[in-house]
C-alpha cells in the first residue's frame, strides 16, 4: 500500500471523533480496511516509516497496529504488517457517498406485521398547546413525591436492591385494590393486582394471554391506537366495531360474523370520541360476551376526571365472575415518565398471569413502587385527583367557550362530560390531517381524528381533531381558540 495514501485517508477523509492521534490513526486504519481502501493481503508501512511521514511518535503507530493486530485485521510476517484477508465484500463497512455505493445491499426487510405499528414520530408533539395527553404536570405536587420517595429509599435494603417481585410490590398493590373497590366499584384482592410498566405493557399481555394468533379481537373504531398496536404484534385479527354516542355498538350481526376471543372497550370515558358507555350497554355487553366466549379488556381511562354527574362504576364490578381484565395507568393521574400502570386479572388467571410475567423479564422500579404506596396511603393520591378534576374542568370549559367563540359552526364538539381532552369534528370541507400539519409549523397541536380509525375503513366519517385541554392555562383558551380558527381558515383557502 502506498504509505502517501493512508496519510491522505488519515488527514482528509478518516473518520472523526477521536481525541489523540493514536486513537485516530487506528480508527483511520480500521475504516479505511473495512471500506475496501486497505485491500486485504497489503503490506502496511513500517511503523518507523509511517511516524515519520506523519509526523508522530512511533509509539503511536505501534499501538495503532497492535491494536488492529489484536482484533484480528492486522497480522505481522516476515515481510512485515500484513492485511488479514478476511474475504469482506468491497462494499463492506463505511459507504463512500459515491455512485457505488447506491449497490450497497440493502438490510433484510422488517417483518409484514411492522407496516401497520408504524405511529407517529414525532416526539415534541406533546409539548405543544392543545395536543392530548399529557396531564397539566406543573400541577403535580413535587414537593409530597420527593418525601415519598426520600422516604422509599430510606426504607430501601440491599436485598431489595435486585428484581422487584413480578407482581410488583405487596404494600402498592393493595393500595390499589383498596382504592379501586371504593372509587371504582373494581371486586378486586391484592392477589388480582399486577404491577406493569404502564397500560401499553398490560394491553400487550393481555394480548398474548387471552387469545391465540389468528382470533379475532374486536376494537373501537375510531379507537385507542396503542390498543391496535398491542393486537397487530399478537397476530389477531382486528374488527373494528363503530363507537356512538354510548360507546362500542356491535351489532347482532357483528357477533354472529365475526364473534371475538377479545373485545377492548374504554368505558368510563372512550378515546377518542368521549362517550360515557350507559350501564344498558355494559349489561348487554357482557352477557353477550359471556355467550361468545370472550374476554373483555376494559380500560377504565379517565375515569378519574368526570365532572358531570356520577361516573358509573367499571364494568369488571357489575358481576362477581366477570370476564374483564381492567387496565389502569398513573401516566394521566400522576405523570407520564413514573412509567407504572396496574392490571386486574380474575382469580383464577393469577397463577398463570404471573407465569407469563415470569418468562417475559424481571421487574425494576421498586424504590417508584413503594413511593407510589405512600402517595395513596397518606392521602396525597386522592387529594391530587381532586385538585385536577376541578382544574380540568375549568380549562374544559374555558376551551368549550373559545371554541363556541370562534370556530361556531365549524366544528361540533363533543366528549365533554370530564377528561382531559375535547373531541371536535369539522364541518368544514378541509381535511384534518393537512391542518395538523400547518398548526404544528404555527405551534399549534391539533392531533387529527381520523386516524384513529382503523385503517381500510372510513375514516372520513370522522375528520377532526382530539383537543387536549389538561396542560392549558385559562387564560390561554381564548387565543387558542382564534389560532385554530385561522389556521383551519388559511387550510381552506389554500385547498
Amino acid at each position: 500500500m502506498d504509505h502517501l495514501a493512508l496519510l491522505a485517508a488519515f488527514a482528509r477523509e478518516g473518520p472523526q471523533g477521536p481525541a489523540t492521534r493514536q486513537h485516530r490513526l487506528y480508527a483511520c486504519l480500521r475504516w479505511a480496511i473495512l471500506g475496501g481502501k486497505i485491500a486485504e493481503g497489503a503490506r502496511l508501512p513500517s511503523t518507523r516509516a509511517l511516524a515519520e511521514e506523519l509526523g508522530m511518535a512511533r509509539n503511536s503507530v505501534l499501538y495503532a497496529y497492535e491494536h488492529l493486530a489484536a482484533e484480528g485485521f492486522l497480522v505481522g510476517t516476515r515481510h512485515g504488517t500484513v492485511v488479514v484477508r478476511l474475504g469482506l465484500s468491497p462494499l463492506h463497512g463505511r459507504g463512500t457517498g459515491t455512485a457505488h455505493d447506491a449497490q450497497r445491499p440493502l438490510a433484510p426487510p422488517l417483518a409484514r406485521r411492522a407496516a401497520p405499528l408504524q405511529g407517529e414520530q414525532n416526539d415534541t408533539n406533546h409539548l405543544l398547546p392543545l395536543w392530548p395527553g399529557t396531564p397539566a404536570l406543573n400541577e403535580f405536587p413535587l414537593a409530597a413525591w420527593r418525601r415519598c420517595m426520600e422516604r422509599a429509599w430510606r426504607q430501601t435494603e440491599v436485598p431489595q436492591l435486585g428484581y422487584a417481585p413480578g407482581q410488583g410490590h405487596l404494600r402498592l398493590r393493595e393500595a390499589i385494590a383498596q382504592y379501586l373497590r371504593v372509587s371504582r366499584g373494581v371486586r378486586c384482592e391484592a392477589a388480582q393486582v399486577f404491577i406493569s410498566d404502564g397500560s401499553q405493557g398490560s394491553l400487550d399481555l393481555c394480548a398474548r394471554m387471552l387469545a391465540d394468533g389468528g382470533d379475532t379481537a374486536w376494537i373501537e373504531n375510531p379507537g385507542y391506537p396503542g390498543a391496535r398496536a398491542a393486537f397487530q404484534a399478537a397476530d389477531l385479527r382486528l374488527v373494528p366495531i363503530a363507537v356512538d354516542s354510548e360507546g362500542l355498538a356491535p351489532r347482532t350481526v357483528d357477533w354472529h360474523r365475526t364473534p371475538p376471543k377479545l373485545i377492548y372497550i374504554t368505558p368510563s370515558h372512550q378515546y377518542p370520541l368521549g362517550a360515557m358507555m350507559s350501564l344498558e350497554r355494559r349489561l348487554a355487553l357482557l352477557r353477550q360476551a359471556r355467550e361468545a366466549g370472550a374476554w373483555l379488556v376494559e380500560d377504565d381511562y379517565d375515569s378519574e376526571f368526570r365532572s358531570d354527574g356520577i361516573p358509573l362504576s367499571a364494568v369488571q364490578g357489575l358481576d362477581a365472575h366477570a370476564p374483564v381484565v381492567y387496565v389502569g395507568t398513573f401516566s394521566k393521574t400522576l405523570f407520564p415518565a413514573l412509567r407504572l400502570g396496574f392490571t386486574v386479572v380474575p382469580a383464577t388467571l393469577s397463577t398463570a398471569w404471573l407465569g407469563a410475567i415470569a418468562t417475559g423479564g424481571m421487574r425494576g422500579r421498586l424504590a417508584e413502587q413503594i413511593a407510589l404506596a405512600d402517595f395513596i396511603e397518606s392521602g396525597q393520591f386522592t387529594l391530587h385527583l381532586r385538585r385536577m378534576r376541578q382544574l380540568y374542568a375549568q380549562r374544559r370549559e374555558a376551551l368549550q367557550a373559545a371554541l363556541k367563540r370562534h370556530l361556531q359552526g365549524v366544528v361540533t364538539v363533543s366528549g365533554g362530560a370530564g377528561g382531559m381532552h375535547l373531541s371536535a369534528r369539522l364541518e368544514a370541507p378541509v381535511s384534518d390531517v393537512a391542518v395538523s400539519r400547518a398548526a404544528r409549523v404555527q405551534g399549534l397541536g391539533l392531533r387529527p381524528l381520523s386516524p384513529f380509525c382503523l385503517p381500510g375503513t372510513d375514516g372520513s366519517r370522522y375528520n377532526g381533531f382530539v383537543l387536549g385541554y389538561a396542560g392549558m392555562p385559562v387564560e390561554r383558551a381564548d387565543g387558542l381558540g382564534r389560532h385554530m380558527a385561522r389556521v383551519i381558515a388559511e387550510v381552506s383557502r389554500s385547498g
